[in-house]
């Protein structure tokens, strides 16, 4: 059986002290006292613009255009789905983290259409978290070799608690970059060839940037799943 991409449940462990304390320390004030796994990427810095929005505000079903179903085997990586709701546009994006075809698309495509869905914002965004999740050039070849790819279904995407929590004792908080953290499951179909198959059920925690009037792109992976 061939290779598959690389987990995501080990994201971070490989972090420099200084891409840690980098990521740790830059923060929104009141998103510092969620739990570690939250603040790596929730608690970043930005210029307020006085606007409020708090997660019950928006809706937890994903548009058409953001369903749970994406497959990278038209030739290139999803797009991203011009949506405002960070829960739709968090089960689109773990999607497109989840799916891939090495019979149509090389690993620099890959690399290229993930980078499509990364905020525009570099104060924010952290283009790393997301190029981890590619293999390097070797283990791609060989993937390839196997004709592998993979397709996804998204189960459901949810605020982890401790997140509300911080919003709900300050939901002003969210104004200073209008970061969401969500929380998505799924499970992941592999194939290979001659007739190799297999499935793994998955959930990572995304942080998700919907600033008002504007569509949503992704920030950051978690380095852990956050409940």
């Amino acid at each position: 059986m061939p290779k598959r991409l690389p987990s995501l449940y080990g994201y971070g462990i490989g972090w420099s002290t200084r891409q840690r304390i980098t990521v740790s320390v830059i923060g929104l004030a009141v998103l510092l006292t969620l739990a570690a796994t939250v603040a790596v990427f929730t608690s970043r810095t930005g210029s307020s613009n006085g606007h409020t929005a708090t997660p019950s505000a928006r809706s937890s079903t994903a548009s058409a255009s953001a369903g749970p179903t994406v497959s990278a085997g038209a030739g290139s990586v999803a797009k991203p789905p011009p949506v405002a709701d960070p829960l739709a546009f968090a089960k689109a994006a773990a999607a497109m983290l989840w799916s891939y075809d090495t019979r149509t698309t090389s690993r620099d495509q890959q690399l290229a259409g993930m980078k499509a869905w990364l905020t525009s914002e570099t104060k924010y965004a952290d283009w790393s978290s997301l190029a981890a999740q590619v293999p390097d050039p070797v283990l791609w070849s060989r993937m390839a070799d196997q004709d592998q790819y993979a397709t996804t279904a998204v189960d459901e995407a949810h605020y982890p608690s401790a997140f509300k929590q911080a919003l709900a004792d300050d939901p002003s908080a969210i104004t200073e970059a209008y970061i969401y953290a969500v929380t998505i499951t799924g499970k992941q179909q592999i194939v290979w060839t001659k007739g190799g198959a297999g499935s793994e059920d998955r959930s990572i925690t995304l942080a998700v940037q919907c600033r008002p009037n504007a569509d949503c792109y992704l920030v950051s992976i978690s380095p852990r799943v956050v409940p």
